[in-house]
């Protein structure tokens, strides 16, 4: 038996095992115990362990505080930095048992070391005399440490597997090792093809499921080394188990947090409109609010303003630019795909791309004689390229070429990445700059990132193509290296030959819609004082409501309207509610939902007709004349 434990220990290369005398002081020393701290046995025999302790963990009496937890608790364990002979730190898992005689009388202690920072388990010990090895390895209680026969049968058992496994040495000497092996191991025959690749490799490490006695199960990680004479011959096995249960659950409990951090992190930057955004926004605003500043005072001298109104529309036509990109960015926006002629549409905004440039910058066009239609909105399709454009103008401060070019690619799987197979065509754009390293490009579709200057740039323009080809099942793929210019490219699925632009319902007679009586729900005073402006244009009649629960109290005392239009994102009552209790009462009147959002949560009113927020007269028009044909 002795015999084995000297074997056992003698196998069990990764564990620095050693042992100290009552004061502290280092009575034996073994190859393990050199390897991890450097001292030879005739340098380190009668040192005091302290040694191996950082200066500020000596400084904090943590050496003393260690033996005094063994002695009148038994046991020590923690984790710290701790300093080898060269004055190199590691990270070090140590455990400190105390060693007692049948009297109870303090003999010393046993300490085991495992340098974690490396993530081995420590197999080496210190070799010592047969009743040293006894008291060790008895004196372990956090490590299963045990010998198995050439057949597996488990031949020595110390405390730490009775602890951790719940057998009896009686109970379990004899038996073969695979008992502590779930059901669906032992069925694929584990147990035996552990041996086989301890017995040829060596070594056999892995992590799984094992069984207690009581029949519970435990996340181990395990370890078999082969135990061969010096001719070769294998007489047996070492085996070393930890429960390692609390620490996969806090590993899994870990990655969940990250995986819900990293959706919480996406929609949370919708909201950091920082820097170039509040700067663009500021922009904006001044322009509007000049303008029809401005256009107030002339109008009320009589003079002409529509040069003035005009100029504050498309301000403001920016900003929902702005928004859009916003809301592409979460994936949240109302996409309409149809089938695109990529060419004609850059042919299109040919005038709009060189305006934007300016006279630096020439643009080149390469597109094949014939090239399928891709499956995209067009109007985001614009407002991308006139992005990617824009951002290859600013890689060219001293001018150059822009070229935007496409090409047809049929796809095999896997050949890029998060793209599905199949025919798709691939719209680029090629810059002549400077050029991005390879950290630069692994951030540039990141969020709120811009090399721009300070409120020059929102961070938003990438990612706003990026959810666009994501919504549109493409992807943008940056290309770039340092001196050599920049290209993206979009990758756009071929639009299948049923895919086309939907017809424009026509309203019954195509002529002008009879005077309604329509109920605007909105809680922002704004929108809904321009709600109410531009259906009384109309020729409608109108009801006005600030909230949910004022619409309902006012169908109770008035004349039902026709139709219901309803802002969606209220307080105490969303729109979707709104509609949901007006359906159960009256369930005559039309309801159209006004939001920016094409997902609602928890799929609420995807049974609602909806309005596009923001929405221009015409939109409204339409919106209210579907509503009528669909009654």
């Amino acid at each position: 038996m002795e015999g084995r434990y000297r074997l056992l220990v003698d196998a069990i290369t990764d564990y620095a095992i050693y042992m100290l005398d009552t004061e502290g002081r280092i009575s034996s020393w073994n190859a393990g115990a050199q390897r991890f701290k450097g001292y030879t046995e005739s340098e380190i025999l009668g040192e005091h362990f302290s040694r191996f302790y950082t200066p500020e963990d000596l400084a904090a009496g943590i050496p003393a505080k260690a033996l005094l937890t063994a002695e009148t608790e038994g046991r020590f364990e923690a984790e710290g930095w701790r300093v080898r002979k060269d004055g190199e730190r590691f990270w070090a898992h140590v455990v400190i048992d105390a060693i007692r005689d049948q009297h109870g009388q303090l003999l010393g202690f046993a300490k085991i070391t495992r340098d974690l920072s490396e993530r081995k388990i420590a197999e080496e010990v210190l070799k010592r005399s047969e009743d040293q090895f006894r008291l060790l390895i008895q004196g372990v209680t956090d490590y299963a440490i045990y010998m198995l026969d050439p057949e597996g049968n488990v031949s020595t058992w110390n405390a730490g597997a009775q602890r951790i496994k719940g057998y009896e040495p009686e109970e379990i000497i004899g038996q073969h090792f695979s008992r502590f092996y779930v059901e669906e191991d032992r069925a694929d025959e584990l147990p035996r093809k552990a041996l086989e690749i301890a017995a040829k490799e060596g070594r056999y490490e892995k992590e799984g499921w094992r069984v207690r006695k009581d029949g519970t199960r435990f996340w181990a990680n395990v370890i078999i080394d082969a135990i061969q004479l010096e001719d070769g011959k294998i007489v047996g096995f070492a085996k070393v188990t930890r429960d390692i249960t609390e620490k996969r659950q806090a590993q899994q409990a870990l990655e969940q947090a990250q995986q819900e951090l990293f959706q919480a992190q996406k929609m949370e930057a919708v909201g950091q409109l920082t820097g170039g955004v509040a700067h663009d926004f500021n922009n904006l605003l001044m322009a509007i609010l000049g303008s029809l500043e401005i256009a107030r005072k002339r109008a009320l001298e009589g003079q002409n303003v529509v040069e003035l109104i005009d100029n504050a529309i498309a301000g403001a036509k920016r900003g929902a630019s702005l928004t859009q990109r916003l809301l592409a960015f979460s994936r949240k926006q109302d996409l309409k795909l149809e089938a695109v002629d990529a060419p004609s549409l850059v042919r299109e905004m040919a005038e709009l791309l060189q305006r934007t440039i300016g006279p630096t910058i020439e643009i080149s066009t390469i597109f094949p004689l014939s090239l399928p239609p891709v499956l995209s909105d067009p109007n985001q399709l614009e407002s991308a390229l006139l992005n990617l454009v824009v951002n290859a103008r600013d890689a060219m401060p001293e001018g150059g070429t822009i070229a935007v070019s496409a090409c047809r690619h049929s796809l095999k799987p896997k050949q890029v990445p998060d793209l599905a197979a199949g025919e798709y065509v691939c719209l680029s754009v090629k810059d002549e700059g400077e050029g991005m390293d390879a950290e630069t490009l692994e951030k540039a579709t990141t969020p709120f990132f811009t090399t721009k200057g300070i409120g020059k740039g929102t961070g938003l323009g990438l990612p706003m193509v990026q959810g666009l080809m994501a919504q549109s099942g493409g992807k943008l793929l940056m290309k770039s290296t340092v001196g050599q210019g920049t290209t993206a490219e979009l990758w756009l699925p071929v639009a299948k030959a049923t895919a086309a632009p939907e017809p424009v319902e026509q309203v019954p007679g195509e002529g002008p819609l009879p005077s309604l009586t329509v109920m605007a729900v909105d809680d922002d005073s704004l929108v809904l004082m321009n709600t109410v402006f531009m259906l009384e244009d109309l020729g409608h009649k109108v009801l006005e409501a600030n909230s949910g629960e004022e619409a309902l109290r006012l169908l109770q005392h008035r004349p039902l309207p026709d139709i219901l239009i309803t802002d969606h994102a209220m307080p105490h009552m969303t729109g979707a509610e709104l509609a949901r209790q007006l359906r159960a009462q009256h369930p005559e009147i039309a309801v159209i939902l006004a939001t920016g959002y094409a997902e609602l949560p928890g799929g609420e009113g995807a049974d609602l007709a909806r309005l596009p927020k923001p929405f221009s007269q015409k939109q409204l028009n339409d919106a209210l004349a579907a509503a009528v044909k669909s009654r």
